[in-house]
């Protein structure tokens, strides 16, 4: 391929979305997890508005099986435009022409569900000598500034990798990639040895876990080379320590509300939250909530 301009810019974003979605069957038998709906749209569109939102020109899918709705939904439907014109629908005409316009989107395609780290391999040739974004398709944080944009704002300072923190949740370190800082943790922004994964919550390094959202650089891909297989498959945790032993990498502790979407619960919260803040429908969302059991 040709030589690409080397850029500090952090223009694309990788969006791993290969994932079967067990935990929500049988809603997911026939369509991706990230099509979900969080109201009126589909989880994965609140990810990609973040996404845009924070500059971001370009996002690559690494797709697999059954995937097809999610491009569908960012593609533009002629078919669809005819029939909104008809029913002089030109709010939602308007609605779906943005949708499309979004970003530049790009899909490969995962053919072995080999981990996030492969996943992450999939699309090595598309980013190219670049620093990008890398975040999950089912987690939503809601934030004055997007998260990504965060993160962006503090690459551009340290010049290194950045993974996106949050608090744990009381007695929830378990269930986490948790920060091991090097050093002791002064403001937001602090380097780290590495991430842990799933400690015991008495055995946590730090109070800070990993929802997901990273600006990375592209040296990263090395080290995905380097990782061994685990369980049969190839962790980007495992890049991500091995890079923090050599190079400098750094947590940041966004600022935001935390989804995810993952979870039956979280998206169950979700769905509260937004449909509270929906001006159609929150008066009698209000009004259901405060009823008696």
């Amino acid at each position: 391929m040709p030589q690409q301009k080397k850029t500090s810019k952090v223009r694309k974003a990788v969006i791993p979305v290969a994932g079967v979605g067990t935990r929500f069957l049988p809603a997911t038998i026939a369509q991706p997890k990230e099509m979900l709906t969080v109201v009126d749209k589909p989880v994965i569109q609140y990810i990609v508005e973040e996404m845009a939102a924070s500059g971001i020109e370009e996002i690559i899918f690494v797709t697999g099986r059954n995937k097809r709705a999610i491009e569908d939904h960012f593609d533009y439907p002629s078919e669809l435009e005819q029939t909104l014109r008809e029913g002089n629908k030109l709010d939602a005409l308007k609605e779906v022409h943005r949708i499309s316009r979004l970003a530049k989107f790009v899909y490969v395609r995962q053919n072995k569900a080999l981990g996030t780290g492969h996943a992450l391999m999939m699309a090595r040739e598309l980013i190219g000598d670049e620093p990008f974004a890398f975040t999950y398709g089912d987690d939503i944080i809601v934030s004055k500034v997007p998260a990504i944009r965060q993160l962006v704002n503090v690459f551009h300072k340290q010049h290194a990798s950045v993974i996106g923190t949050l608090p744990v949740p009381p007695g929830q370190a378990h269930r986490y990639g948790i920060m091991k800082p090097r050093g002791t943790i002064r403001g937001r922004t602090f380097r780290i040895e590495g991430l842990t994964e799933k400690p015991k919550n008495e055995e946590a390094p730090s109070r800070f876990f990993s929802p997901g959202r990273m600006i990375l650089t592209p040296e990263i891909f090395d080290y995905i080379e380097k990782v061994k297989l685990r369980g049969g498959e190839m962790y980007l945790a495992d890049a991500v320590n091995l890079m923090a032993r050599r190079r400098p990498v750094f947590a940041h502790h966004m600022a935001g509300r935390y989804f995810d979407c993952g979870s039956k619960t979280e998206y169950v919260k979700a769905n509260i939250y937004f449909a509270l803040k929906h001006h159609d429908i929150s008066p009698e969302i209000h009004r259901f909530l405060k009823r008696p059991k």
